[in-house]
C-alpha cells in the first residue's frame, strides 16, 4: 500500500505539475477517441499501451475482456458501452485480449474455478469460446498454443456479443462506429489486429487501417 501512496505523491509532485494545463481542460468534460474494452489483468495498461493522455480513452475492464450479450446482464458492461456510444459518441470500440490470460485458462479448464462461483458465472459469457477451441482445434495439443487460440477466438466472440447492443448496432448501421479486435502480447510488446479479409490476427503495424477496421466484415461465429 505504501508504494501506491508514494506513487500518488510522486504524481502530484511531478506528473501533475508538468501537465497541469491538460488536467485543467478535463474539467470541461471528456471527448474520448475510443472505448477500449480489455481484461482486468494488471499486466495490461491501456493508456500506457496506446500512449494516450487522460481524457483520450474511455476504458472498460472486466475479467477476460468479456462483453455479455445485450439483455443477459444489465450491469456495468452494458451501461458503459451505451454511455460511450450514445452520450460520448465514440467512433471506435476496441476489444483487446492479451497473452497468458487467466480468465481464458479458466474457460478452457473450468475445474480451476472451483470455489469461485461469481467468476464461473461471469465466464459463462465465453462458453462459445471454449466450444470453438474444442471443436475446431482438436489437433492443437500444446497448452500454451491452445490458450492463445482461446484468447484470439474470445476477442471475436465478444465482438459478436458487442454487436447485439442496440446502441452499437445502430451506430454501425449509420456508419458512425467501427469495431476492432486486438490481442496484446505483453511479453513482447506486440499488438495483433484481426484481419477479416484473411480471418486471422496480423501484426498491427503491418495492417493498413482499412483492414484493421471490423465494421460489417466480421464472419459469423
Amino acid at each position: 500500500m505504501q508504494k501506491l501512496v508514494d506513487g500518488i505523491h510522486k504524481f502530484q509532485r511531478e506528473a501533475f505539475s508538468v501537465d497541469e494545463k491538460l488536467f485543467e481542460t478535463l474539467v470541461r468534460g471528456q471527448d474520448p477517441l475510443a472505448l477500449f474494452i480489455t481484461c482486468a489483468d494488471s499486466r495490461i495498461v491501456p493508456s500506457l499501451l496506446t500512449q494516450t493522455n487522460p481524457g483520450e480513452l474511455f476504458i472498460q475492464r472486466t475479467a477476460g475482456n468479456i462483453v455479455p450479450a445485450y439483455g443477459t446482464v444489465f450491469g456495468g458492461e452494458a451501461s458503459t458501452i451505451e454511455y460511450a456510444v450514445t452520450a460520448l459518441k465514440v467512433k471506435d470500440i476496441i476489444i483487446c485480449g492479451h497473452s497468458h490470460c487467466g480468465a481464458m485458462a479458466g474457460v478452457l479448464h473450468p475445474e480451476k474455478l472451483d470455489g469461485m462461483p461469481a467468476v464461473q458465472a461471469h465466464l459463462q459469457h465465453a462458453d462459445a469460446t471454449r466450444e470453438i477451441v474444442e471443436k475446431n482445434y482438436q489437433h492443437v495439443t500444446d497448452p500454451a498454443e491452445r490458450l492463445m487460440l482461446a484468447v484470439e477466438e474470445n476477442v471475436l466472440v465478444q465482438l459478436e456479443n458487442l454487436r447485439t447492443h442496440p446502441s452499437v448496432a445502430a451506430a454501425i448501421d449509420q456508419g458512425d462506429l467501427k469495431l476492432h479486435g486486438w490481442v496484446y502480447e505483453f511479453e513482447t510488446g506486440k499488438v495483433f489486429a484481426y484481419n477479416p479479409q484473411f480471418s486471422q490476427f496480423v501484426p498491427l503495424d503491418a495492417a493498413p487501417q482499412s483492414i484493421v477496421e471490423m465494421d460489417a466484415a466480421l464472419p459469423p461465429i
